[in-house]
């Protein structure tokens, strides 16, 4: 389909899909239709031969949340923010989390709001230096949402997570990474570079196996280790029969690379 608020690009060589956030006049905020189209994409990536995924924005912003202006807000009147994130957000966050691929958050400018937890439901997270993460949802009497609540804990601890959300102050990308919240904080001149040999790295690796640690890594923050281990048992066993298991200890045993497949 044709995208207006996204682009994607899917290198066939790589097998690196790449996907824009293509409002630069509105910071990439989204509206019903960057949702749509987003959704759309993120199909059309688990159905192509891609084994990497990068997301990013256009222009001097990652993505400052939702568009106010797209809500029809009316004061005085009340609106429903709970149907807007059920309809759209949470099935964003929670389809980033569970997609069969590693997904790179590539940000290159203001993440504010549900667009700073948009990139911290990606796998991992690269930042320009000159990078910034917002959870500006106290500046207008909300809390955070898009995972921001269960994501800013686990990453850095309650004390800086409720400071962050009470505050609403703006968290610098390298104190990001020296604080664990993101992956890696990089000159703004390689941000692009970075990510797009990442993704072209991690797209050679045994992504079945890749998917495999997404769900166990997940898993852990919730369950006891008595069903860790029970997990970890379970998909060991799937992967123990996988084309990418014999590929690697082949590999090892004749002294080469592994060429792996996904499978």
């Amino acid at each position: 389909m044709p995208y207006e608020a996204i682009r994607l690009d899917i290198d066939a060589s790589s097998h690196v899909a790449t996907i824009t956030l293509n409002r630069p006049d509105k910071l990439n905020s989204f509206t019903r239709a960057m949702h749509q189209e987003l959704s759309a994409a993120l199909s059309e990536v688990e159905t192509s031969d891609a084994r990497a995924l990068v997301l990013t924005g256009a222009g001097r912003g990652f993505c400052a949340g939702q568009d106010l202006a797209d809500l029809d807000f009316t004061p005085g009147a009340m609106t429903d923010l709970g149907e807007l994130i059920e309809q759209h957000f949470n099935p964003l966050i929670r389809r980033l989390q569970t997609l069969p691929l590693p997904v790179i958050a590539a940000v290159n400018g203001t993440a504010a709001g549900a667009g700073a937890n948009l990139a911290l439901a990606c796998d991992l997270v690269l930042a320009a230096r000159s990078a910034s993460f917002i959870q500006a949802f106290v500046k207008i009497g909300l809390v955070p949402d898009s995972g921001g609540t269960w994501f800013l804990p686990q990453r850095v601890g309650m004390a800086r997570a409720m400071g962050l959300a009470i505050t609403g102050d703006k968290l610098s990308a390298e104190k990001a990474e020296s604080w664990g919240l993101i992956w890696q904080a990089v000159e703004d001149a390689e941000l692009a570079a970075i990510a797009a040999k990442l993704a072209a790295q991690l797209a050679q690796q045994p992504t079945r196996a890749i998917a495999a640690i997404k769900q166990a890594m997940r898993a852990g923050a919730t369950q006891t280790l008595d069903q860790q281990l029970d997990l970890e048992r379970d998909l060991q066993r799937q992967l123990g029969a996988s084309h990418d298991y014999a590929e690697g200890v082949q590999a090892f045993v004749e002294k080469r690379a592994p060429r792996f497949e996904g499978r």
